[in-house]
């Protein structure tokens, strides 16, 4: 009976191995994916992720009106995630022997998404709620197209991925409380320039405010409202509701 294929490489193999090319640090012969693509394609999704920041940021600062204030904080919370992904890539790529393409000349380019900006606060989150989903699905392929001939990279993307899932659930979320009756057109590609946000409807019978009413203290109304819808990731944490509805 012929002996069984070892699944390890002998020690000597490995410490033979481990010696040669010692400058490439991390990357050692039994790295089996195109380094040059990966860190291309990872320099695509570096410029990704920096556009979506951006474009949170923005959003965030021109966010207002009563329910503007709370979604602001949703935007400021995707913008803060989408830098650390953009970190977690750049680092990824320097480990790989390459060079994070951060020049501002060219990102749009590269990137997979779109900066369009949005006239009113739904148009801001259709916007970000666009860009999200073209993120994931160029994650992905990117992700079946590595599969185990780059590991470190490929469970990096599924994490990444994993949360650009949870966004675009949060997004959709925001949608919904916002109401249909809210929702224009969905703005031009390209668009730029934000007219003022346009505050949602107020409902049929309900009681106008008394003109002489004192006004809220700053922060007040930020405050209530934060505190009646929560934090939209929360509140499905909390009922153990997961990304498509299903359960975490």
């Amino acid at each position: 009976m012929a002996a069984r294929k070892a699944f390890l490489t002998d020690v000597r193999t490995l410490r033979k191995r481990a010696r040669q090319h010692i400058e490439q640090g991390a990357v050692t012969p039994g790295y089996k994916a195109d380094r040059a693509t990966v860190v291309r394609v990872l320099n695509e999704a570096l410029a990704t992720e920096i556009v979506c920041v951006l474009r949170y940021k923005r959003h965030y600062f021109m966010a207002s009106g009563l329910p503007g204030q709370s979604v602001a904080q949703e935007f400021l919370q995707h913008a803060n995630e989408e830098q650390m992904h953009a970190d977690q890539i750049a680092q990824r790529i320097v480990q790989l022997g390459g060079e994070p393409n951060l020049s501002p000349e060219g990102l749009l380019t590269r990137s997979h998404s779109e900066y369009v900006e949005g006239g009113s606060l739904v148009e801001m989150i259709q916007e970000d709620l666009v860009a999200e989903r073209v993120a994931i699905d160029s994650y992905r392929e990117v992700i079946v197209w590595l599969g185990a001939k780059d590991p470190t990279t490929r469970r990096m993307l599924e994490g990444i991925l994993a949360m650009e899932e949870e966004h675009a659930d949060d997004l959709v979320s925001l949608l919904e409380e916002l109401g249909p009756g809210s929702a224009p057109a969905a703005a031009a590609p390209g668009s730029s320039g934000a007219a003022p946000v346009r505050p949602v409807a107020k409902k049929e019978g309900a009681a106008a405010k008394p003109s002489g009413a004192p006004a809220p203290k700053p922060g007040a109304a930020r405050s209530r409202a934060a505190a009646g819808r929560g934090s939209v990731r929360g509140a499905r944490r909390r009922t153990g509701v997961g990304k498509a509805g299903g359960k975490r």
